[in-house]
């Protein structure tokens, strides 16, 4: 079960602005990462299945995170089917990210009572997803989509819609910049947050330096 109700996720996710993404086979580098984001004020994390250990992986982290970082709102992402949300929603996640607008997952994430963020590429895909019960909706690739898409949709058929952008997004005053002036309400980035080299090092000091001069670009743009 979820340990954040839905509205208080889905206000995170705005308050915020920029969501992390992370997965590895190796929990203690997740656990490093995870809790180097916490130390930079990171209150919302997506940690992505896409490794043969993530379920496993999840389920430590959520445990962790429970007790030493307890205003971290936990989520998984990569997610396309239905039995894999009900999967992870029996092990506690807050949230469900997909890369695709699938609505029988929606469904399984309104039941638990949780937000669900599929990705979308288009008009049509982001009003089907409202309809399927999105509150927020990720667009996905942002460097194939451009933020003149986000600019539109919103100044245009959709004002009111809650956009977070994954792909083609960089933790720099440009990139955030761009984004956010286009009408985004939160990012997602991944690798460009915990550079190979100093994941190789663990230097968690500096994954926390690089995502605290995130969120304070960021929280300059709001």
């Amino acid at each position: 079960m979820a340990r954040f109700d839905k509205n208080t996720t889905l206000a995170q996710v705005s308050a915020t602005g920029l969501m992390p993404l992370f997965t590895h086979n190796d929990l203690e580098l997740c656990l490093g990462v995870l809790r180097a984001c916490y130390a930079a004020g990171v209150k919302v994390f997506e940690f992505t299945n896409r490794t043969e250990n993530s379920y496993n992986n999840f389920v430590e982290l959520v445990k962790i995170a429970e007790t030493e970082m307890p205003e971290m709102i936990l989520g998984i992402g990569t997610i396309y089917d239905a039995a894999t949300a009900q999967k992870f929603i029996d092990v506690g996640t807050n949230f469900i990210v997909a890369p695709v607008m699938n609505p029988e997952v929606g469904k399984v994430c309104q039941a638990a009572g949780i937000p669900w963020m599929p990705g979308v590429m288009t008009v049509t895909e982001i009003y089907n997803a409202r309809v399927a019960g999105a509150e927020f909706i990720k667009i996905f690739p942002g460097d194939v989509l451009g933020a003149g898409f986000v600019k539109a949709l919103k100044g245009g058929p959709m004002p009111d819609v809650q956009i977070m952008v994954t792909g083609g997004v960089s933790p720099t005053e440009e990139s955030l910049k761009l984004w956010f002036g286009a009408g985004t309400t939160a990012v997602g980035i991944g690798s460009q947050l915990v550079p190979k080299d100093v994941l190789a090092a663990k230097d968690w000091g500096k994954v926390t330096e690089i995502v605290g001069n995130a969120l304070n670009i960021i929280k300059g743009l709001k």
